[in-house]
């Protein structure tokens, strides 16, 4: 199955937190970077996720924040860092696309924010993901 979903990063599971409605999993990622994801706990079960779980993070571009650094007092579960290597800025909005160890993310933000945190090729940034905005693929 093809899929639109532009940021698809491939991880194993590390442990599973089940919950009545929904269960947090952590993801190592291949470049070692963890990640949670909140999904349903049916999805779990259906997909067979369990520690161990070979599995692919999707992430739709537009539910990619960027920071300069990382951020504290904030509940988003995931910040990954990494570089910028690529910006296409349109009138309104703009494709980042970055470099984290182990793969890429590409952030669909306003042309405004490129422009007030000055992002370029070459800029360090932290690509901020809420957990529940993260799916999972079994590989």
């Amino acid at each position: 199955m093809s899929l639109s979903i532009r940021n698809q990063i491939a991880g194993t599971v590390t442990a599973v937190t089940a919950g009545e409605a929904m269960s947090s999993v952590k993801v190592r990622l291949e470049g070692g970077q963890d990640i949670t994801a909140a999904i349903t706990t049916d999805a779990v079960k259906d997909l067979g996720i369990a520690e161990g779980s070979a599995v692919k993070a999707l992430v739709k571009a537009t539910e990619v924040s960027l920071a300069t650094a990382a951020v504290t007092g904030v509940s988003i579960r995931n910040q990954i860092a990494g570089t910028v290597v690529d910006v296409a800025v349109g009138p309104a909005m703009a494709s980042v696309k970055v470099d984290i160890a182990g793969g890429g993310l590409t952030a669909a933000i306003t042309a405004d924010a490129v422009k007030d945190l000055g992002l370029t090729a070459g800029s360090s940034v932290v690509a901020l993901i809420k957990a529940t905005e993260i799916s999972l693929a079994v590989a």
